[in-house]
């Protein structure tokens, strides 16, 4: 129940642009929680906007997506880049 209340949260956050509402979107439809089903593309689309939007969660977790092709195609240099940049806000 609470895996669906936040869900529906952070959905709703994310609908309004906020960039840190996408990462949490994105990690409750890789792991297809909270009344979400699971989808590594649609994660992926969720980690793409919140990381061009400079959120270095969503940049970690779309650079993972694009080290290892999960939802998207895999792209080591640029993982290198997004995780660089969220290196450089502090998340290692």
């Amino acid at each position: 129940q609470d895996d669906h209340e936040a869900a529906h949260f952070y959905g709703l956050a994310a609908n309004q642009g906020l960039a840190k509402a996408m990462s949490k979107v994105g990690v409750f439809i890789a792991r297809g929680r909270g009344g979400l089903p699971q989808d590594d593309a649609e994660a992926a689309r969720y980690y793409r906007i919140g990381a061009e939007q400079g959120d270095a969660k969503a940049q970690h977790q779309f650079a993972v997506c694009r080290e290892l092709g999960k939802g998207v195609p895999q792209d080591i240099g640029e993982a290198a880049r997004l995780f660089r940049l969220a290196a450089e806000q502090g998340l290692a």
